[in-house]
């Protein structure tokens, strides 16, 4: 099965580990992975802000970086929620929303696709931590998967899941929400973090890398020990010993 790799703007400038970890765990799993290089940002930054006019532009750039692959893969929900909102966007040019809605028709995020289209629910993955999972609004009320990711989870050898108190709440990051509304994200992601501390989770995980970005980093200025992880760092462990150096070396690139 060919897959082609959209890596995000966060994937490609901050992650580049978590992309490989999605990479190995794909291509362990039978896929075939490229990553189109003329792939840049979907917009959405741009269309969250409300200038939905000026996304057309991106749009228009990321489907033909994508029209010929078989199934696009992203490593994040939010990211894949954008290219599912593409065929809105040219409802004034039905020959671009049809190439839009053939990308929308063929893009998931990461978990989703292993376990809807893949068909897989154990991916042979090791990691003996006690871990909790943030799910991610865009995720879970737009591109309207809730289950994957725990799935995949409670298939992972040695790692004691524990649900996370008011997990439906924003971890206040948002896009430019963040930045807009600084003082108000702040507290959101203050809450976030003390439900997490609640868990007595040691490891934090999640599927979008905005809301770890979010949470590690005040984690980090508050001084709090927990590690953030995406799930694909997870998903590509093995064993023990190995699972916690690859925690150790990927703290360093998840929590900024």
């Amino acid at each position: 099965m060919k897959v082609s790799l959209f890596t995000t703007c966060l994937g490609d400038l901050f992650y580049v580990d978590v992309l490989k970890d999605v990479t190995e765990v794909l291509e362990r799993l039978g896929c075939e992975v490229d990553v189109p290089e003329g792939q840049v940002c979907c917009g959405q930054p741009a269309y969250n802000s409300g200038y939905a006019k000026d996304t057309k532009g991106p749009a228009k750039n990321m489907i033909r970086a994508f029209e010929h692959s078989d199934y696009i893969v992203c490593p994040s929900g939010s990211c894949a929620t954008m290219f599912h909102e593409y065929p809105n966007f040219f409802a004034d040019e039905p020959e671009w929303q049809e190439k839009a809605k053939n990308i929308a028709d063929k893009t998931y995020e990461f978990t989703q696709f292993i376990v809807r289209v893949l068909g897989v629910v154990d991916v042979g993955a090791e990691y003996h931590a006690r871990a909790t999972l943030h799910t991610s609004c865009h995720m879970t009320r737009l591109l309207g998967e809730r289950e994957a990711h725990y799935t995949l989870l409670k298939h992972v050898k040695g790692l004691d899941l524990v649900p996370l108190p008011n997990n439906y709440d924003c971890c206040g990051f948002g896009g430019t929400f963040s930045v807009k509304m600084f003082p108000i994200s702040e507290q959101m992601v203050d809450e976030k973090i003390r439900h997490i501390e609640e868990t007595d989770a040691e490891v934090v995980v999640g599927a979008d890398a905005s809301c770890l970005m979010n949470i590690g980093g005040r984690m980090k200025r508050l001084g709090r020990p927990i590690k953030v992880l995406h799930i694909a760092q997870i998903l590509n462990s093995h064993q023990t010993e190995g699972a916690e150096r690859h925690a150790d070396e990927s703290r360093k690139s998840t929590i900024l």
